[in-house]
């Protein structure tokens, strides 16, 4: 007891400050998530194509990128022409459909030119935009899927949101937008929350160990505290009671009352940071990755993109799947067109049909029971990049895939150790269960009171840990 009660009070002094403040800010996160360029404003954003424009197809478009075996290649009208966006899982590279010639941003003036497009296509004053600064990385930009755009433009368009773009130098797109009521918030939320602040969150692996180690002292405070907590309770005239009084009694009580949420938090949240430690990482292996999008259709000549209506169509996209090329157009938020291209052509619909990811069940391995349809309240939800798209599951033995039916991208893999890792982190951290996940009002008044009451709590430890600084600093 003696060492319990030690190891409780010195780590309770030591992180009562951070468990404060990731409580309240597990409720701003909640209603202010960090900022991000949604699909519906990405796809609001894009410039009508103009079929008279385009020469090249998307096999030479690869070649001209140096990415032969590109996975996916995107045609998109930027202001000063089409490019190709050929992706590939070393990075992406942009070359203009018109010469195949690279595409890549140079310079801010064409940074801002692009962004105004970009603005006034989405109903943005964009008069007053002006550059701020080219950067690796700032406040807002430092999370790893932006590593392939970097350098970075930012732009302010001077409007009385405080809107501000990025735009990738690889692809002229623009990859970010914030506003100030999210920057400020953000302050207040994600990146306290996150321990995020740029010139430790650009350094990932050096954040990763902090945020890691951190994590886990706080959960050894939660459980040795927790464990005293309960044996030092007493019966008193038949009525359990607390040897503590005044600021202690309170923090014995709530501690005890929100005991298993306190717990079972900072336990998931430690596992936040777990990136492979305990569980698995869920990436594709080698074959899996072929299974899905088999480099080596690229090496067959490709149409170039056939006629379509201009001014309708926002984006282009040929990917591999399953062995073929697909076409897919975007057409809005909610619409589009797919259709498989080359010597298996045939008509498509607007998503991937079961016999398509039965192809990829098949390739996977003969082990793959045909693929189903995720429906709503699935206890392994996932989401598809367009409103009501399908998406599919493959279950081959203990390994399951998730599979985008928009655009047959791999959502995820989940064997069963992510099976696992998706309730005691995600599930426990952002109260995922089904049943509240179908009532968003009840979720939100369950986070709010439990984070509240959290805070309550860490509130309590902060004003004892103070007083134990104050009283031994006056001893010596």
């Amino acid at each position: 007891m003696r060492a319990l009660v030690s190891i409780h009070r010195w780590l309770g002094v030591a992180f009562c400050l951070f468990f404060a403040m990731w409580f309240a800010t597990g409720i701003v996160m909640h209603f202010v998530p960090f900022p991000a360029l949604t699909e519906a404003e990405r796809l609001a954003g894009l410039l009508p194509l103009d079929p008279a424009a385009l020469r090249a197809a998307p096999r030479a478009a690869a070649v001209a990128a140096t990415l032969p075996d590109a996975v996916r290649v995107r045609l998109i009208a930027r202001h000063d022409g089409p490019v190709f966006v050929v992706e590939h899982a070393a990075g992406i590279t942009a070359v203009r459909a018109a010469d195949l010639a690279p595409a890549a941003v140079r310079t801010g003036n064409l940074a801002v030119t692009l962004a105004a497009a970009h603005a006034r296509q989405r109903g943005m004053p964009a008069n007053a935009i002006r550059f701020m600064e080219l950067a690796d990385y700032d406040q807002w930009t430092v999370s790893n899927g932006l590593d392939a755009h970097r350098p970075l433009y930012r732009l302010a368009l001077g409007d009385p949101a405080g809107t501000e773009f990025y735009v990738s130098s690889a692809t002229g797109e623009i990859v970010r937008d914030t506003t100030a009521h999210q920057r400020g918030w953000n302050y207040a939320g994600s990146v306290l929350h996150w321990v995020y602040p740029t010139v430790l969150r650009s350094h990932w692996r050096v954040w990763d160990a902090t945020v890691w180690t951190l994590s886990l002292g706080a959960t050894i405070a939660a459980i040795s505290g927790g464990v005293v907590g309960l044996l030092r309770l007493r019966i008193v005239r038949r009525r359990v009671a607390s040897p503590f009084r005044g600021w202690q009694a309170w923090h014995h009580w709530l501690g005890l009352g929100c005991l298993v949420f306190v717990l079972t938090w900072i336990f998931s949240g430690w596992l936040s940071m777990d990136h492979s430690r305990l569980f698995s990482n869920g990436q594709l292996t080698a074959s899996e990755t072929a299974a899905f999008a088999d480099s080596s259709v690229w090496k067959k000549d490709l149409p170039a993109a056939p006629p379509f209506a201009a001014g309708q169509t926002r984006e282009i996209e040929w990917f591999a799947f399953a062995g073929r090329i697909y076409r897919r157009e975007r057409l809005t938020l909610e619409s589009q067109q797919l259709a498989v291209v080359g010597e298996n052509a045939r008509p498509g619909g607007m998503f991937l049909e079961a016999a398509d990811i039965a192809r990829v069940a098949h390739r996977l391995g003969s082990n793959c029971a045909p693929a189903i349809r995720v429906t709503p309240g699935d206890h392994y939800p996932a989401a598809s990049t367009l409103p009501d798209a399908p998406v599919y599951r493959i279950v081959c033995g203990s390994v399951w895939f998730q599979v985008d039916g928009a655009n047959g991208a791999p959502l995820e893999k989940l064997d069963g150790s992510r099976r696992a890792y998706r309730w005691l982190y995600q599930a426990l951290h952002t109260l995922d269960f089904p049943a509240l996940s179908a009532r968003p009002r009840l979720r939100t008044a369950a986070i709010v009171l439990l984070c509240g009451l959290g805070t309550l709590f860490s509130v309590t430890a902060v004003v004892i840990g103070w007083r134990r600084l104050r009283n031994r600093r006056a001893s010596l």
